[in-house]
């Protein structure tokens, strides 16, 4: 159950940074409150999480898997390039999780 609440909790900061661009510098109200209610969802979600899960791992999830999201979703939806950079950044931060799931499992 701990990783359905971390599950959740990549998904509700994914779309919370997602929108964080449709706030204007937080000037428009609805985008920033679901923004700010995404946020908070997030945190109470991966404070759920880590119950069950080491929060060294839970966390190291909970940034790369949205890190790499949010990548994807810049790429995709809001124009942004793919360097070399980018690409190289996201697979140290995956090797990075990989290395605190093999060595946090024991």
């Amino acid at each position: 159950m701990a990783y359905v609440f971390l599950l959740g909790a990549i998904l509700a900061e994914v779309l919370a940074t997602s929108l964080m661009k449709s706030t204007e510098g937080f000037t428009r109200l609805w985008p920033t409150v679901t923004v700010l209610a995404g946020y908070a969802i997030s945190f109470v979600l991966l404070s759920q999480a880590v119950k069950g899960v080491q929060v060294s791992v839970a966390y190291a999830l909970w940034s790369a898997l949205g890190t790499a999201a949010i990548v994807a979703i810049g790429a995709a939806f809001l124009g942004e390039p793919i360097t070399v950079v980018k690409v190289a950044g996201i697979s140290l931060i995956i090797a990075g999780v990989v290395t605190l799931n093999v060595g946090g499992a024991h």
